[in-house]
């Protein structure tokens, strides 16, 4: 089997195996071997166990073997559209944003915090994008001009706990309306047992990386992806904790 690396990253790197994804956490020089062999060996297992708790809440990709004397995890890989790369051209960015939302409040609400919230950790997949790929796999990158449909007026918001999309129209294949998923990656820096003021660390993440990555509508953004997030039954409690997060980092930006 043909394998590629993908990213090389400071704690991993992703090796794509066919149609699937390996991550391969890499030894770090400055460690003392033995600390080294127990940071990643922990991280590995930790980070599979939250991919499977969260998968049965938002879509995450699948795991299908763990390796911990490798520090490898073989898992399932995404296609479709990374959002660090096309959030700012997609039509049915409010759609997108309000399921980004209602992801971490589902994660929330199970105690999951992410840990990496930026869009460069989430994937946007569609039967379009998917019947695209099937044609031409190797140009994910030109499947930007095949998005979006318009959101029709009156839709309604989808309550499927593992969907992964919102605001979808009842029907929306035979109307020809985008039907989504979004998908989270990467939860390597999360964690469970989360409180209040990391859930509301996690939001602040999220608003920070569209402020850097999307800034010309970063507020437009991160307001549909607040209203989103007032999925979780906790959501007043965090909102009024990420005020508190939020005067600390502009504290610590004009310190």
């Amino acid at each position: 089997m043909v394998e590629k690396i993908i990213q090389q990253g400071a704690e991993a790197v992703l090796i794509k195996k066919g149609e699937m994804l390996l991550k391969r956490r890499v030894k770090k020089g400055y460690r003392i071997p033995e600390m080294d062999e127990k940071i990643r060996k922990l991280r590995t297992r930790s980070e599979a166990k939250l991919l499977e708790k969260a998968g049965k809440i938002v879509p995450v990709p699948k795991v299908f073997k763990v390796d911990e004397k490798a520090k490898e995890i073989d898992m399932e890989f995404i296609e479709g559209l990374k959002l660090s790369e096309s959030l700012d051209d997609m039509k049915n960015w409010e759609e997108v944003c309000f399921a980004i939302g209602e992801n971490i409040a589902k994660l929330h609400d199970a105690g999951i915090i992410h840990g990496d919230l930026t869009t460069s950790n989430m994937i946007w997949n569609s039967p379009q994008l998917n019947a695209a790929a099937a044609v031409d796999r190797g140009s994910l990158r030109s499947l930007k001009l095949l998005h979006h449909h318009p959101e029709p007026r009156g839709a309604s918001v989808s309550k499927d706990a593992g969907g992964g999309g919102s605001k979808k129209a009842e029907g929306c294949e035979s109307k020809n309306v985008e039907c989504g998923k979004l998908y989270f990656i990467d939860f390597g820096l999360g964690f469970a047992n989360g409180r209040v003021e990391d859930k509301a660390v996690d939001l602040y993440l999220i608003k920070e990386a569209l402020e850097a990555k999307h800034f010309k509508r970063f507020e437009e953004y991160f307001a549909a992806v607040l209203e989103g997030y007032k999925a979780s039954k906790n959501w007043n409690e965090v909102f009024d904790r990420l005020k508190k997060v939020e005067k600390r980092g502009r504290y610590k930006q004009n310190y």
